[in-house]
């Protein structure tokens, strides 16, 4: 049965055609454009694509912020029987949009006002570029044409070839391509993924299997349009079920936009949104800010609340089971009083967030499911077009931790390293096949065959599936950590683990390239750490205790935050010492069949790298790290001998940060780097040392 993206649009149009589809602010408030305007309008862009030579596989780019034009002009561009190359706004570099638009073909090109000097800086270098098509009003040169032009010259063209142009839409096919997706190519050449017709309508009524959305829901896209995620859960998704789609308010700058977004919320009340994980921490950290700012009481008692309903609700799946239901009156009084007004700030109608993009940690998790907007994880690629599982409210099918319940119909199954399919509960790379698997690499067959082998694509992900049908995704086996045993790490997990543990810490690498010591670079969450320090008195550099930090270059001794014994660490001969923790029990912990003290003692000392002698100011000392932490990340220094520390007591933490910053820019010539990993609460370095598995 012919099912493509152009088929979907127009049985919508037939079933909702009175009813809002677009939402976009003009004019100080949201106007809608009902799903037969947006008929009528994309078929105008797509004969004015066709009046300007357009034809059936060319290829047409988008490079735009969200808007009704990039939704109306990708559904145009299906009407002309084109292919559509969905281009990030983030590119900046102009070799990075000369590879994709020559190396897809393009020949017109769809870019917003904002996007312009970008392609007007490298346009002599684009001979195959025939059409730029500018969406908003501004001055235009030579070879460029407004957006409302090109709608004036498809009225004229449908005026005298409608029958003929609508042929175009109706022959195409399920497997004719529907859009070319670049990946990042972070390490090589970005490939294009190749995504047909019915790899889109397909991974629609997939997804359909395990979420319902009705005709009354609304969603607000905040997430860029050029992914395939938003395509299919931001908008196709939502033509399907004939619900209506919002986008954010475009501002002047990128950072005009994203101010418009908790306004756009309020003002669209969406009942879902899509996020990724610095969204998400992004959107808690500004309701805790808002809590605090009412106050200390409010403060403690929001804790308390979340405390509570973290209990009451476990692992979202056994939500109120055994003993556990007696907390339900408590934990619907403080919803009543407190969570409540936290959605409100989210319009009032928002019911869930369905996360993708990366693996989103259970502490956010928790804390969105506490407050009763759920953040329903997914999993998926672009090659899956892109959604394979995902949790979800329908028949409570979530579990914080796992990616969800898989797709139907779609097969998976967990391979071993020889092929083999494992049993349930074992980890090995997860594998697919259905009809949303892409049809190849554009213009690379190599890594087409290399990927997709007898209709199964394999992800290159490792995960299992538990006894209950839950997916869980472990990491990239790619970036898999391997012990001296050969047993393999995901250094995704640990850092989940990590951050879910410590709310000082904002970001975490765990790195090991063939070494026998993993290490990991933190950088560490400020406002937490300041906090911290004011709720514990803590001022100019001395810690409660009185184990502050020694200053560089020179012999320290500190007093240990829970014996009060004083302990000295000792690098090799002509270096430094400094205050090391006392060792725990579980202390001595073997990576790759070596201790990890004994590899402290092979970083060198380093010589003063010019940050601050003693930390007066503490937000100083970690503005400095941070920045040098970003040079070692960007210089990708990742290499020779890694050091890992653990630090308790705040001041004790910050001082080896500060250290660890010196020994990094020491360092750099030599190529050998140590990585401090530093811990700032009692309790947390145990748990830092269990999730390592040091």
């Amino acid at each position: 049965m012919k099912k493509t993206i152009i088929d979907l649009f127009e049985s919508s149009v037939e079933k909702y055609g009175k009813k809002t589809f677009l939402l976009e602010k003009r004019h100080h408030a949201f106007q809608p454009t009902t799903y037969a305007e947006t008929k009528e309008q994309a078929l105008e862009v797509g004969a004015g694509l066709a009046s300007l030579g357009i034809r059936p596989k060319d290829k047409v780019a988008i490079l735009a912020e969200g808007s009704n034009g990039w939704i109306i002009s990708e559904l145009g561009i299906f009407y002309a029987g084109a292919i559509s190359v969905p281009l990030s706004v983030k590119l900046e570099e102009s070799n990075d949009l000369l590879f994709r638009l020559r190396h897809a073909e393009v020949k017109a090109l769809f870019v917003s006002k904002q996007q312009l000097p970008k392609i007007r800086r490298i346009r002599a270098e684009l001979p195959e570029l025939e059409q730029i098509i500018v969406l908003g009003h501004i001055p235009l040169e030579s070879g460029e044409t407004a957006y409302g032009m090109l709608k004036r010259l498809g009225r004229d063209y449908l005026a005298g070839h409608k029958e003929e142009f609508l042929k175009i839409g109706q022959a195409i096919r399920n497997d004719d391509y529907a859009t070319i997706t670049y990946t990042s190519g972070t390490t090589a050449d970005p490939k294009g993924v190749v995504l047909t017709h019915r790899n889109y309508t397909a991974n629609v009524e997939q997804s359909l299997s395990r979420i319902d959305i009705p005709s009354s829901y609304r969603t607000l896209i905040i997430l860029p349009l050029d992914h395939c995620f938003a395509h299919v859960v931001g908008f196709y998704i939502m033509i399907a079920c004939g619900a209506s789609v919002a986008t954010v308010q475009i501002g002047a700058t990128p950072m005009e936009t994203l101010k418009n977004i908790p306004q756009n919320i309020r003002e669209v009340k969406p009942n879902f949104l899509l996020s990724v994980p610095a969204l998400a921490k992004n959107f808690r950290k500004n309701i805790e800010t808002s809590i605090r700012a009412k106050g200390r009481f409010t403060e403690r008692l929001f804790d308390f609340a979340l405390r509570t309903a973290y209990i009451y609700n476990q692992d979202g799946y056994h939500k109120g089971k055994g003993w556990r239901i007696l907390l339900a009156p408590v934990v619907g009084l403080f919803d009543l009083v407190l969570f409540r007004k936290v959605r409100e700030a989210f319009g009032g109608s928002l019911e869930f967030f369905v996360g993708g993009g990366a693996l989103l940690d259970s502490e956010l998790q928790r804390f969105f499911y506490a407050i009763g907007i759920p953040m329903f994880q997914g999993y998926g690629l672009s090659e899956a077009t892109p959604v394979i599982s995902t949790n979800s409210p329908k028949y409570h099918w979530h579990k914080f931790g796992s990616s969800g319940k898989i797709l139907e119909p779609l097969d998976l199954k967990i391979l071993d390293e020889e092929g083999r399919e494992l049993p349930r509960g074992q980890k090995g790379e997860i594998v697919i096949r259905g009809e949303n698997v892409m049809a190849g690499y554009w213009k690379n067959p190599d890594a087409t065959a290399a990927t997709v082998r007898n209709g199964w694509l394999h992800t290159g992900d490792m995960g299992y599936v538990s006894e209950d049908d839950f997916l869980y995704v472990l990491g990239r086996f790619k970036s898999l950590l391997i012990a001296s045993d050969g047993e393999k790490y995901s250094p995704e997990g640990m850092e989940e683990a990590i951050v879910d543990k410590s709310p000082f810490i904002d970001q975490i690498i765990i790195y090991n390239n063939q070494s026998p010591f993993t290490g990991a670079i933190v950088v560490p969450n400020r406002d937490a750490l300041r906090r911290e320090l004011d709720a514990r008195d803590i001022r100019e550099g001395r810690a409660a205790g009185g184990g502050g930090p020694p200053p560089p270059g020179g012999p320290a001794t500190g007093t240990g935050p829970d014996t009060g014994r004083t302990t000295r660490y000792r690098p090799p001969a002509g270096g430094s010492t400094h205050t090391a923790p006392r060792r725990g029990r579980r202390d001595r912990r073997r990576s790759g069949g070596r201790d990890v003290r004994k590899a402290s003692a092979q970083v060198p000392s380093a010589p003063d790298a010019g940050l601050a002698p003693d930390l007066l100011d503490a937000g100083q000392a970690l503005d400095q790290l941070q920045g040098h932490a970003q040079l070692v990340v960007a210089g990708q220094l990742f290499r020779g001998i890694v050091t890992l520390l653990a630090a308790r007591g705040l001041l004790a933490a910050i001082g080896v940060l500060q250290m660890a910053a010196q020994v990094l820019l020491a360092q750099q010539d030599a190529g050998l780097v140590g990585v401090f990993f530093t811990r700032t609460l009692e309790g947390d370095l145990q748990v830092g040392h269990d999730a390592l598995g040091l």
